[in-house]
């Protein structure tokens, strides 16, 4: 009997282009999109807000139950809300959507939910009844508030220096256009 009949080749000589270093779900995802600062507090914000809000539903009892619910629901809201904007810059869905669209939606939301996920943390913490759930509910949403507005102050930081790098091409331009003896 041959070794031919019964195994075929260990190795292949031309594997194709399904294989390599990266296939499967690795293919479709890329972090190269976003700074490694813009990369660390997207990460943060997801983190932050799904622990602000699984402490959150540990809550078994409440005194003042309003500020729990609107917690609650920001927390959730904006772990969705992130975990949409990571999935967009991440995936190929950004090379199919408009780049100036997909930052300025990044831009007020990463604004709208700083803000009020803040709120949140603030009416919770003072309607709260001081269990350990309670408090590591709003540790973790405080945190998570400053790493939405921290990433917003990143990007008003990051639009500013692109319009300094513009501002002096403008310049040049009105300069060319006037005339030499005004």
């Amino acid at each position: 009997m041959e070794n031919g009949a019964v195994y075929g080749p260990t190795t292949e000589e031309n594997p194709g282009p399904a294989r390599g270093g990266r296939s499967g779900l690795a293919a479709y995802f890329s972090l190269g999109r976003l700074r490694l600062h813009r990369r660390l507090f997207k990460v943060l914000q997801l983190l932050l807000s799904l622990l602000a809000f699984v402490c959150e539903e540990v809550v078994s009892q409440c005194t003042l139950c309003g500020g729990l619910y609107f917690f609650e629901f920001v927390s959730c809201s904006a772990f969705l809300l992130s975990l949409l904007i990571l999935i967009v810059y991440c995936t190929p869905v950004y090379d199919r959507v408009d780049a100036v669209k997909v930052k300025s939606s990044d831009f007020y939301i990463t604004l709208g939910t700083g803000c009020v996920f803040l709120l949140a943390s603030i009416i919770f913490v003072s309607t709260h009844d001081r269990t350990p759930a309670e408090t590591a509910a709003t540790v973790f949403g405080f945190l998570a508030s400053f790493m939405f507005l921290f990433d917003f102050a990143s990007m008003v930081w990051e639009k500013q220096q692109e319009s300094q790098m513009r501002k002096p091409e403008a310049t040049r331009r009105t300069e060319a256009t006037e005339p030499l003896n005004a």
